[in-house]
């Protein structure tokens, strides 16, 4: 019986060896799919766009960071020059500058307007087409043209609207601001603001219109059986809904509005009154290209980031990006 026991033990045993080396290839194989993640295809097909941003993004965001800290200026193709290290002195001699100020300030203007009035008409206008059930493609498209639309050709419009003897001028007649709002020192960026919020709206209604096909139309029901009008639906179910939305819009408005360029230039000439309208980006072209002080704009353009990266820090947690 015992060498019964004994050569009925033996078989186990060998079979137990024998699967030993499979264990060790399957460990093998999930050390290569955590090296490459679960989708080795996903990461090759994603390739082409990691590479666009290093080259388009990163690199370029890199080399200003360098440019910042060097004495840098340009030179002819191949010629060989020292652009030795000078720490915070481009910074210094940036943030000494009056108009470097003014044109932070004048950004956080147009942020102030910008950002809360893209979040609030965007998603009413959304809430409200999404239950429009005639000419819904229609109003849909209405609102997505002037996103669509050439700069040049849109503020062609809003120049007709806003000069001294335009059609606003002439609806408001007396109360009109004198001299007229994009000539006019304290109107300048609130108009410009608001002109960016109107050509931009479209695109931030679209992204609202997809939240909205994710709020369960049960939420509605039930709280409209509770007695919730259109209004108390509207903030206890339709914002709740789309936080992830609402957290997007506010980042993209940011980093958008943060980076205003063509609009100043082309509104009023290049940051005028008297830089009234002039943005940090506007400012390191006028630095960097017009007067040959790329060290200086690069300085600017490492503080804009900064602040950008800090606001939507901010905006990600206090608006309910992140779970507790």
């Amino acid at each position: 019986m015992s060498s019964l026991r004994a050569g009925a033990t033996a078989p186990v045993t060998g079979s137990r060896s024998e699967e030993a080396p499979p264990a060790s290839s399957g460990r093998g194989a999930r050390g290569r799919g955590s090296l490459l993640g679960k989708n080795p295809l996903g990461l090759l097909l994603s390739a082409p766009y990691l590479v666009f941003v290093l080259a388009v993004f990163a690199y370029p965001l890199v080399y200003a960071v360098y440019i910042a800290f060097h004495d840098y200026f340009f030179t002819a193709p191949g010629a060989v020059v020292d652009r030795p290290f000078v720490g915070l002195a481009n910074f210094v001699t940036a943030f000494t500058d009056p108009a470097v100020l003014r044109s932070f300030g004048n950004v956080g203007v147009f942020l102030v307007i910008n950002v809360p009035l893209t979040v609030v008409l965007s998603m009413v206008l959304a809430s409200a087409l999404d239950k429009v059930s005639h000419f819904k493609g229609f109003l849909r498209v209405a609102f997505y043209v002037p996103y669509l639309a050439a700069s040049v050709a849109v503020v062609a419009v809003w120049l007709f609207l806003f000069t001294g003897s335009g059609l606003v001028n002439q609806v408001l007649g007396p109360l009109a601001p004198s001299p007229s709002w994009l000539i006019n020192s304290a109107w300048a960026m609130p108009s410009i603001a608001l002109f960016v919020t109107w050509k931009q709206l479209g695109f931030y209604i679209l992204l609202y219109l997809a939240a909205l096909q994710n709020v369960p139309k049960e939420l509605y029901e039930a709280a409209s059986s509770d007695g919730a009008g259109p209004i108390r639906s509207f903030f206890t179910v339709t914002v709740p809904g789309v936080r992830p939305a609402t957290v997007l819009v506010l980042l993209v408005s940011t980093v958008t509005g943060a980076n205003l360029f063509t609009e100043p230039y082309l509104l009023t000439g290049g940051g005028g009154p008297n830089g009234a309208s002039t943005s940090p980006v506007l400012l390191m072209y006028q630095k960097g290209i017009e007067q040959g002080n790329p060290d200086q704009a690069a300085a600017i353009g490492v503080v804009l980031v900064v602040l950008v990266l800090i606001i939507a820090l901010l905006q990600n947690r206090f608006a309910g990006g992140k779970e507790d």
